[in-house]
């Protein structure tokens, strides 16, 4: 097959005009340059929009693994931000926290500096509370506070046990009240016994202290024949530990008397022999021999009726046996 060259289509095309209407042969020229002129531009467009667009893809791809990465830096930078400020702040906290610690402490020793040396604060008044037994001015005495001294000048726990060194003080307590008084309230022991003590007698309490010796007896139940050497009675001590064994006994005695109402007729009670305690109402004329403490209750039981039954008689009344075992209670009249 023969290609035609340019040379035979511009014959052939002469051929379809006549001479009239054919067209310049220039024109047709220009048109076919300009044709193809236009043909390659538009490649060229085409070409350079698929590479604009390729690009851009590449580009958009790139820009968005940049923007996750900058969104990282900015984020770890954020983080190292936030931590350098939380360190920050911590530090300036506690910065404010000493600064507060140490004013506090400043603001205490000045305080206290002043209390101790203003006369504001110097004692006016000592109030002694709930003392019967003992004079204020012994507890006042005894405390060796002094009007003028400073409210804080003083150690409370000495003065306390300055005070406690008497022996119907069972507590203290001490207290400053602002801005120049002090109150001691005190909690006495009570004197619930009398003890035969050579001339003289020991007064003691429930839990055989012994709280005074002086030579008038009181108007209590006399407790004879302890065991505790005369040596031993000293104020402030307490009755050895057989004696406090038979207090125990004597106390149960004295409540069940309480409950019927003949406590006040006991005169004394005689604990030389745990086996048989003795109990003497004078105003009765009647000695008791209780026996030992057991059944106790019991015992005191008759009591009542064979005082009444033996009314102005003198003589002797008998608990000492066992009355859970026919032990029958009785009076024997003094002859």
């Amino acid at each position: 097959m023969k290609i035609l060259t340019k040379e035979p289509w511009q014959k052939i095309d002469n051929l379809r005009y006549s001479s009239d209407d054919a067209p310049n042969t220039n024109e047709v020229q220009e048109k076919i340059n300009r044709k193809k002129i236009n043909d390659r531009e538009n490649r060229i467009k085409q070409r350079n929009l698929l590479q604009q667009n390729q690009f851009d893809l590449e580009t958009e791809t790139v820009i968005g693994i940049t923007n996750k990465n900058n969104q990282q830096k900015k984020q770890e930078e954020n983080r190292r931000i936030s931590r350098k400020q939380e360190k920050i702040i911590k530090k300036k906290k506690k910065i404010k926290k000493i600064i507060q610690f140490l004013a506090s402490i400043l603001f205490c020793i000045g305080g206290i500096v002043f209390a101790l040396v203003s006369p504001l604060f110097g004692i006016q008044n000592i109030e002694v509370v709930n003392n019967e037994q003992i004079s204020t001015d012994t507890i006042i005495s005894l405390s060796e506070l002094q009007i003028g001294q400073n409210l804080f000048k003083y150690n409370r726990n000495q003065v306390e046990k300055n005070i406690k060194t008497n022996p119907y003080v069972e507590k203290v307590q001490i207290k400053r009240r602002l801005p120049n008084k002090v109150e001691i309230i005190v909690k006495e022991r009570i004197r619930n016994f009398n003890v035969e003590f050579l001339n003289g007698y020991a007064y003691i309490n429930n839990q055989g202290y012994i709280l005074e010796i002086a030579q008038q007896k009181l108007e209590l139940p006399v407790i004879q024949g302890i065991s505790t050497k005369q040596e031993e009675i000293v104020e402030g001590m307490r009755l050895n530990i057989e004696d406090l064994d038979k207090l125990e006994t004597v106390i149960q005695i004295v409540n069940i008397c309480k409950n019927y109402e003949i406590a006040n007729k006991i005169t004394t009670i005689d604990i030389t022999n745990k086996n048989n305690f003795i109990i003497n109402m004078e105003t009765e004329k009647k000695i008791i021999y209780l026996g030992d403490e057991t059944n106790l209750s019991n015992k005191m039981l008759y009591v009542p009726a064979i005082l009444e039954e033996s009314a102005g008689k003198e003589g002797i009344i008998y608990l000492n046996g066992d009355i859970n075992n026919n032990f029958k209670p009785r009076f024997r009249e003094k002859v």
